[in-house]
């Protein structure tokens, strides 16, 4: 007897129309064969799905079974397809009978006594099931509160094989899992972080704010225990809230590497990805026979903090050039191509030099000049030109650390930064970017009209410091952010001054 059964499946961050076709044949050697190019998991299905149904009561056929994943032309991974797979076997061998398999898809990874284990990409499937025009998805209970974000479709949780064939045979009532929406994005943005904790400053938290009002990248420069990690902590608590959008985006792509807590629907904070500086390239921007997002896309709408910048491999960090340019990133295979978001703020930290302290006005730096260009040498330029902003954290001093005054508060700075991407949002309504870093050459002109002292300003920065023609533009494109933040539709020379002091790596480093 032939069951076709529909299910979904995840594929980069999206889902794709899965069938599962099971035929039981009759007269043959029994065993079972799993067909359309599955991986070791999926093959290995056919043990697990053997134990769950005999420990949950039903009989497991002494017939030729053979099990085929439909597109026979896309690479199938992990046990996603479990349940509705022993599902098609208790149809095909008559033991259960069913009118509910057209209306819902089914998903799950079954346990040997027949309970159902959470699944990754849950979120994925359920947007393609609402696409699809499907009623409903049954799945894993553990996965039904990120699955029931998805309005529109009946979210069905079992916690085992036998509720599953309850629900499916009309012997049991499930009440589609529901979630509030409205109450998951109120107050619930708590980072556990606030700048009130950061000492003076002053001048990196300004130019931080600036960052977060345009999505600009900052490279931090100063000596160990100035507080370079601490602030890069706090910058989250600094840019706007998520939006609904920017939460099911980055919520897609946690859940297909399995980052979601089960207690948790969706992503009501922004990403703060801090990978140590031993990471490989493929765990960087992603990678693997199937490629799976790599930390870039895991900071997508957040942050993505590189402490200790000199220390990555270069050519890892050569790989971070193309993502920042076009807030994507492409991975290729033979078989396949995959392309992940990757809309980031970058925040880097360094040293001025090995030692950590050349410029410092206590301690003796102990490097020589052939040691310091050779670890700043480690960046490459083309890297520098893509960080908007060089900031300087020098060393706290005493009187900031033992003062009794409480700095601004992240709402307080905050506040500001979404007047200033409220501007730009009306600014580039027309377009598909909503901030100044992630505008284009051709509008630059447009929108970033100078005043004449601020041309000539400009063009004697550009002779003195030989910016590049990227360095230029991102000056004028930090310079606009600094106006939006005074609400001024001129780009003045106290924007542009401002804009070219945080070029710190333009200027000569060993004077």
């Amino acid at each position: 007897m032939l069951v076709s059964i529909e299910s979904v499946a995840a594929y980069g961050i999206d889902a794709f129309r899965l069938e599962i076709e099971v035929n039981v044949t009759y007269g043959q050697l029994p065993n079972t064969v799993i067909i359309g190019l599955p991986d070791t998991a999926v093959k290995e299905s056919r043990d697990r799905v053997k134990a769950a149904i005999k420990n949950s009561g039903y009989k497991f056929p002494v017939k030729h079974i053979t099990i085929n994943l439909a597109p026979a032309d896309i690479k199938k991974e992990g046990p996603v397809f479990e349940l509705p797979i022993a599902v098609g076997i208790l149809i095909g061998t008559e033991q259960i009978k069913s009118t509910k398999l057209s209306d819902y898809a089914i998903i799950g990874e079954l346990a040997l006594d027949g309970k159902l284990r959470p699944v990754k990409g849950a979120l994925s499937m359920a947007m393609k099931c609402l696409d699809d025009g499907r009623k409903g998805l049954i799945l894993p209970y553990e996965n039904a509160m990120e699955a029931a974000v998805v309005e529109g479709i009946s979210v069905i949780p079992v916690q085992n094989l036998v509720e599953a064939v309850g629900f499916l045979t009309g012997k049991l009532d499930i009440d589609p899992y529901s979630i509030n929406l409205d109450k998951i994005f109120t107050g619930n943005d708590n980072y556990g972080f606030d700048f009130t904790d950061v000492k003076g400053q002053e001048h990196v938290k300004r130019a931080l704010t600036i960052a977060a009002a345009g999505n600009h990248n900052v490279l931090m420069i100063g000596p160990p225990g100035s507080g370079k990690t601490m602030i890069a902590q706090r910058i989250p608590t600094i840019m706007p809230k998520l939006t609904r959008q920017e939460s099911l985006e980055t919520t897609k792509i946690y859940s297909v590497v399995g980052l979601i807590n089960k207690n948790q629907s969706v992503m009501t904070t922004r990403p703060f990805r801090t990978p140590h500086h031993a990471i490989s390239s493929a765990g960087l921007v992603g990678g693997g026979t199937i490629p799976r997002p790599g930390e870039i896309s895991l900071a997508h709408h957040g942050v993505l903090f590189l402490d200790e910048l000199p220390e990555f491999d270069r050519k890892t960090l050569e790989s971070l050039r193309q993502p920042l340019e076009s807030n994507t990133i492409t991975i290729a295979r033979a078989s396949t191509s995959i392309t992940y978001p990757a809309k980031l703020m970058l925040i880097c930290s360094m040293n001025p030099c090995p030692c950590g302290y050349y410029g410092d006005q206590k301690r003796v730096c102990r490097c020589t000049p052939y040691k310091i260009e050779n670890y700043m040498s480690k960046i490459s330029g083309p890297l520098l030109d893509r960080i908007d902003i060089h900031v300087d954290v020098p060393a706290v001093q005493y009187s900031d650390l033992v003062s009794a005054s409480i700095g601004e508060t992240s709402a307080d700075i905050r506040a500001r930064v979404v007047l200033a991407r409220n501007v730009q949002e009306k600014r580039f309504k027309e377009y598909r970017y909503k901030t100044n870093a992630h505008m284009s050459s051709r509008i630059l002109k447009t929108h970033c009209k100078l005043e004449c002292e601020s041309e000539s300003l400009l063009n004697q920065a550009m002779i003195e410091l030989g910016l590049s023609a990227r360095g230029y533009t991102k000056i004028i494109k930090v310079a606009r952010t600094i106006a939006d933040i005074d609400l001024s539709d001129i780009i003045k020379v106290e924007h542009i001054s401002e804009a070219l002091q945080y070029r710190r790596l333009d200027r000569n480093f060993i004077e």
